[in-house]
């Protein structure tokens, strides 16, 4: 069942247009990423709907109610969401019991402390319920925000990069944790991130955005196995960027001959390789050492081809010192082809 939906959302400060035409639909239980760089209007698209903007155009609709249009603005308070920004923005002067039943002021005493205690419990914070923020480390500020916006049960999960202040070793624990939990909540979840990492290890789908506009939404094997564009490929992983030309349909590289994008018969294009997609085979093209680090469970390494162009190489064999002569070959599932101009 579809719980969020933004169909036709277009925003702008002044004269600049912030998101344009996003169509978004999240069902019940599902995690969407919004990803891309600083500046794309992702973190827009989530205070839209949380209700933090006023639309001019399109429209918001939360479990089948419509909470956003033209001359319709439903506040955030109203709308069933829970909310999770980059800094917590916890009370310092409430204790965590306190931050968590803050907004339940429509319960009686004794059922606003059940709801909070049910939900520290289900972070995992129930014996924190008297601490204050300051006391607290950063992951457990992140759970304590996480219940506080579990604690209403709502509709729709709206976070705003949560793990940003996180270190890496506790990172990847409390996404998980967070993951499981929203999936447990059946919430419709929006999460903002920049990271393509995290994005793809928590997202059912992701909607990668730039200058406003969502240019391509699926599963995370989708963009980055089957990117529609050279931004696409290259802003969810690694890729190796090599110039190349066209001739009668067909783009000659060291290891063969690839097909033209969109029947193109001539004319120039970018050929991107992940790194991980080149590996060391006695078939494969000749290549030069030119740096090699172990870089925990794999080794990264500049290569210099025989045509000049330098590539980087990640693999888990054990490679050579520099000034090696190696061999490299090819796995074509990791090569993308796009015109070098795309207009």
């Amino acid at each position: 069942m579809t719980a969020l939906v933004l169909a036709g959302v277009t925003h702008a400060y002044g004269d600049k247009i912030a998101v344009e035409e996003i169509d978004l639909e999240i069902a019940a239980g599902e995690v969407l990423c919004l990803l891309g760089p600083s500046g794309c209007g992702k973190s827009t698209v989530l205070r839209i709907a949380a209700g933090l903007e006023e639309i001019a155009t399109g429209a918001v609709s939360i479990d089948g109610q419509k909470v956003a249009g033209p001359g319709q603005h439903v506040p955030p308070e109203a709308r069933s969401v829970g909310l999770v920004f980059q800094d917590y923005a916890l009370f310092p002067h409430l204790d965590v019991a306190g931050n968590v039943a803050f907004g339940l002021n429509h319960l009686a005493p004794e059922e606003r402390r059940k709801r909070a205690e049910g939900a520290l419990a289900q972070v995992g914070m129930a014996d924190a319920a008297g601490a204050y923020p300051h006391t607290l480390s950063g992951g457990e500020q992140q759970r304590v925000a996480l219940a506080r916006a579990l604690v209403r049960e709502p509709k729709a999960m709206l976070l705003d990069e949560p793990f940003s202040g996180l270190d890496t070793r506790l990172r990847d624990r409390v996404r998980d944790e967070t993951l499981a939990l929203l999936k447990r909540s059946n919430a419709a979840t929006i999460l903002v991130t920049h990271d393509p990492e995290e994005a793809m290890g928590m997202a059912d789908r992701i909607a990668l955005m730039r200058e406003g506009r969502i240019v391509q939404i699926g599963p995370p094997e989708e963009l980055y196995f089957v990117p529609t564009d050279a931004f696409v490929a290259s802003f969810m992983g690694e890729t190796n960027d090599l110039a190349f030309t066209v001739r009668a349909g067909k783009v000659a590289t060291p290891w063969g001959e690839f097909p033209a994008p969109d029947g193109m018969i001539e004319g120039g294009v970018r050929l991107m390789i992940r790194p991980e997609s080149l590996a060391l085979r006695s078939d494969g093209v000749a290549a030069t050492v030119l740096s090699s680090r172990l870089i925990g469970p794999y080794s990264r390494a500049k290569l210099r081809l025989p045509d000049g162009a330098v590539v980087t190489l990640r693999t888990p064999d054990d490679l050579p010192g520099v000034g090696a002569e190696i061999r490299v070959a090819l796995d074509q599932g990791g090569v993308f082809v796009f015109p070098s101009d795309p207009s």
